[in-house]
Order: structure tokens, then C-alpha cells, then sequence
């Protein structure tokens, strides 16, 4: 696996589709200590406080686009593995489709991108962590990483935080576990396992979606990825893309 590291970059995203463009699908992981043009998913800013993490995994993807997008979810089981290494994991649950939650709130976002280069398709996973701080939303509550780590575990030679760079080793370590289970063995192992971290089964939810509002109760994830929602009729329907909030 290899590494690319920059002081400066506008997006760790950018910079996958312009090395993808170029013939240089990877695999690579990019990280910088500064990122001014973080995107969100929807079109969405990602503010990107200096000292957080901002990262890039680029790769090829044999087969079709909408199987591509369900790597989106062996990024958060990943990155979720990670933060569990750092803090208490029964803390870290899953908010469909990829926002990864510390004690309800959310510390992370996941946005996949994808392209073709010569026939091929390439994916960029990015990431955007909050470790040393979090910045405010409207619409959810923000946490990091540090505010869940004793005191006592951050000083010392054996510090059990000790920078970005350890970090995105061993997200790209448990995200090449999750992709090659997806590449052998199909979809239904991610799902497992994100059932069993996901948040907000069994709740109320609110579904915002480009051209309506959906309320009902969330009942999981189908085969497709796809989030299952029951609403107060009775019907089902299914979520394949928007932002959710749990009440």
C-alpha cells in the first residue's frame, strides 16, 4: 500500500480524481495536515479543522458502478474498527448510510466518488474525522475523538494517541479487510456487520430526500444497501438516497 502525504491540499478527494485522471489509480491512501475545500456529501462543505483527519483512499473497482457505491459502507465499518482502538468501541455505532457516531453524535463523514479512466472505474473513499475538535452543525450534534479519551492515556511515551499518520495506516489495514470481503464473498458479510453497529433500528425516523420529506420507523438495511423504513400506513418503502435524522 502506498502513502502520499501534503502540508496543503484543497481536497484529499481533488487530489484522487486528479492522480485518477492522470493514470494513477492507485491503490494510495492521501492524507494533508490541511485541507481547504472539503466537500460533503450533496454537495455539501466539509469544514476541516486543523488537526482533524482529512483522507483519500483511491482504487479500482472491477465490475458496475452501483456495486462500487456499496464500498461506502465497508469505509465505515473501517473507520468505525479504527476509532475502537482508541476509545471504549461500544461507544462507536453506524448512522445509514456511513456517518460514524461516538456516543450518538457524530465524529465522522464518508464521501465516495467515482470516475473512469481508460474503461476503468476508480474510486475515491474519502474521509473526514474529528479527532481534536468538531465543528458545529445545524441539523446533528458533533463530537471527537479526544473528548472520549482519558487524560491519563494521552501523556506518556505510550500515548494511545499519537497522530494522523498511525492512524491512516491502520484505516487503510482494516479497510483493505472489508473490501476484499466485499470482492470475495458479496455484500451480505458488510451487512452483518453493520446491523450489528448500526444506530437508530426500531426508532422514529426522518428521511429528507431531494423532492419530499419521509417520517416513519426504521427497520434496517435491505440487500441492496438500501435504508427500510415503515411508515405510519403501514407501507414500506425504501431510502436508496438523503439524509436521515433519528429522533
Amino acid at each position: 500500500m502506498q502513502f502520499a502525504h501534503f502540508t496543503h491540499l484543497d481536497s484529499t478527494n481533488a487530489e484522487a480524481q486528479r492522480r485518477a485522471q492522470a493514470g494513477m489509480l492507485g491503490p494510495i491512501w492521501i492524507s494533508t495536515d490541511i485541507q481547504t475545500k472539503g466537500r460533503g456529501r450533496r454537495g455539501k462543505d466539509w469544514v476541516s479543522q486543523t488537526g482533524n483527519l482529512f483522507c483519500t483512499g483511491l482504487y479500482t473497482f472491477d465490475g458496475a458502478l452501483a456495486d462500487a457505491a456499496k464500498l461506502s459502507f465497508a469505509a465505515a465499518l473501517a473507520l468505525a474498527e479504527t476509532l475502537g482502538n482508541y476509545i471504549d468501541p461500544a461507544l462507536i455505532s453506524i448512522k445509514w448510510p456511513n456517518d460514524v457516531l461516538i456516543g450518538g453524535e457524530k465524529a465522522a463523514g464518508i464521501l465516495l466518488e467515482s470516475g473512469t479512466y481508460e474503461g476503468k472505474i476508480w474510486i475515491a473513499v474519502g474521509m473526514g474525522v474529528n479527532l481534536i475538535s468538531s465543528p458545529q452543525a445545524d441539523d446533528y450534534n458533533t463530537t471527537h475523538l479526544l473528548a472520549h479519551i482519558a487524560k491519563d492515556k494521552l501523556q506518556g511515551p505510550n500515548s494511545v494517541f499519537s497522530g494522523t499518520q498511525p492512524m491512516i495506516t491502520l484505516l487503510a489495514e482494516r479497510f483493505e479487510h472489508w473490501r476484499d470481503l466485499y470482492v470475495n464473498a458479496g455484500f451480505m458479510p458488510l451487512r452483518k456487520a453493520w446491523l450489528a453497529r448500526a444506530q437508530g433500528l426500531g426508532r422514529p425516523v426522518t428521511a429528507r430526500l431531494p423532492n419530499k420529506t419521509i417520517m416513519g420507523l426504521a427497520l434496517g438495511m435491505d440487500e441492496d444497501g438500501a435504508l427500510k423504513l415503515k411508515k405510519d400506513s403501514g407501507e414500506i418503502v425504501k431510502i436508496h438516497a438523503g439524509d436521515v435524522f433519528f429522533s
